[in-house]
């Protein structure tokens, strides 16, 4: 997770969003990734999205048994469909959907656990991890000026 918070910033240093992603596989990393938004002009280059692009070109498959996502914040229900239809077996993220819609983003307010429920998806799923950390990445892209939520 602490590699993922590390991204996030790096992100909003960069001019992006506050988010970023690893994902893991067997204790290695497949993939870290930060939210690639705005320097690719695609809405959908969410961290856990890039992240899973990512991972799948370096392991040369789409499924991505095994594998846990760390994301810095509850992903969208967008990222978790795309981590569900992954076959990654593990959610584990730092500041939830409420964190996001607070720093300014538009969150739907879907959470992981409800899309698990209504989709039947079997994704483990923890919250909450290192929370208190990932929120530095909120606190660095509110201290920007120049910030641009979606």
């Amino acid at each position: 997770m602490r590699l993922a918070i590390e991204k996030a910033i790096a992100g909003v240093k960069a001019g992006g969003s506050p988010f970023g992603a690893c994902i893991v596989r067997d204790g290695e990393v497949v993939a870290c990734v930060h939210n690639v938004v705005w320097q690719t002009t695609d809405i959908t280059a969410h961290a856990e999205v890039h992240g899973i692009r990512e991972a799948c070109r370096a392991l040369a498959t789409i499924d991505l048994s095994g594998c846990t996502v760390y994301t810095t914040t509850e992903p969208c229900p967008m990222c978790f469909s795309a981590i569900h239809w992954a076959h990654c077996d593990r959610i584990v993220y730092g500041t939830s959907i409420a964190d996001a819609q607070a720093a300014g983003f538009r969150e739907l307010t879907i959470s992981n656990e409800t899309m698990k429920e209504l989709g039947g998806s079997t994704v483990e799923i923890e919250g909450a991890f290192l929370r208190e950390e990932c929120l530095a990445a909120f606190d660095a892209f509110n201290a920007r000026s120049d910030k641009a939520v979606y």
